[in-house]
């Protein structure tokens, strides 16, 4: 799934048509009905972790100044809160990709379901799936043949076309209407209001540090690919307790949360690609071979974890056993 700087630059695609009314609306979505969103203005975008939030509003000269707020009613059944474990992105082409991890994500995404707490709302959360993107002025192609043989391009979930002329496209996403983005800055790591003391807090736990850092309640936005990479760079064995290390440790760790996520976003928003040390790799940069296991809190969502044994060693515990590895 994408994670924090891809959704950020989704946000950055919508960001010219903010104030345009729709004027024109499709895709094949069956969670809100589409025809719902026409004339109306789209008012405002926010990024929260994973989640894209779009505001809109009915233009004051449709409804009258009074209709400020909302005219729209969100679909939605009741249900459990999303699970706080992260999401990846695609970074290679999909037959490239482990087909257990992806299999993995579908069905976690598919246990999101939207918070029963939420009312009738002007704001449209977007989750994205597998690999769920935003387009704009353009519709995704195909790039190879699906598995009957056929070049078939993408199915959008929505289409908004505004008044200016141009048009966004989103494709493999879920969304739901809220009368507030659900969000809390302080968790999302590319937020200027991250809070480092509560992430550090939470590191500290007598957990695996992998299991930790997917943690959505503590790294909002931090995701699978961004979870192997700064292990790497900290030279940390993913499951490692995050007791036994010393807090120059998980300082270290969590400045290499922030200063990659930001290089990555940086990246994205000049156009160019992710380059991972170690994500999806057999060897590391200094050639030696990388170890792959499915790791996951018990009777939680497991995800593929690759680490350099030379470059990460497991760390020992006060009775000179090796942290315990467990899948």
């Amino acid at each position: 799934m994408p994670e924090g700087p891809s959704v950020r630059k989704f946000q950055l695609l919508t960001s010219p048509f903010v104030g345009q009314v729709v004027v024109k609306v499709g895709g094949s979505s069956r969670k809100i009905n589409v025809n719902d969103l026409n004339t109306l203005r789209f008012q405002d975008s926010q990024v929260h972790g994973k989640n894209l939030y779009l505001a809109f509003v009915a233009p004051v000269g449709l409804l009258g100044p009074t209709a400020e707020g909302t005219v729209l009613q969100k679909e939605a059944t009741g249900g459990p809160s999303p699970p706080a474990q992260g999401g990846q992105e695609q970074v290679c082409a999909p037959q490239r990709c482990p087909w257990e991890e992806e299999l993995q994500e579908l069905q976690h995404s598919r246990s999101e379901v939207p918070d029963a707490a939420e009312g009738a709302g002007s704001w449209l959360r977007f989750h994205f799936g597998l690999f769920g993107s935003i387009r704009a002025n353009e519709l995704s192609r195909a790039n190879k043949a699906n598995k009957r043989g056929d070049w078939k391009d993408p199915v959008p979930r929505l289409v908004l076309h505004f008044e200016s002329g141009g048009f966004l496209a989103f494709y493999n996403c879920r969304m739901h209407w809220c009368s507030s983005p659900r969000a809390d800055p302080t968790s999302d790591i590319l937020s200027v209001e991250f809070h480092r003391g509560r992430a550090l807090d939470a590191l500290r736990a007598p957990y695996p540090v992998c299991y930790t850092l997917l943690d959505q309640r503590y790294f909002s936005g931090l995701g699978n690919i961004i979870k192997n990479e700064i292990l790497y760079l900290a030279k940390i064995h993913p499951l490692t307790q995050g007791s036994l290390l010393s807090l120059s440790d998980l300082e270290c760790l969590l400045d290499c949360a922030i200063q990659f996520s930001s290089a990555w976003l940086h990246s994205k928003l000049h156009g160019k690609g992710l380059h991972p040390q170690i994500y999806q790799k057999e060897q590391c940069p200094l050639g030696h071979a990388v170890m792959k296991g499915t790791f996951g809190p018990s009777g939680g969502f497991k995800r593929l974890t690759w680490w350099c044994p030379q470059c990460q060693p497991a760390v020992l515990s006060g009775d000179g056993d090796p942290s315990p590895v467990t899948a």
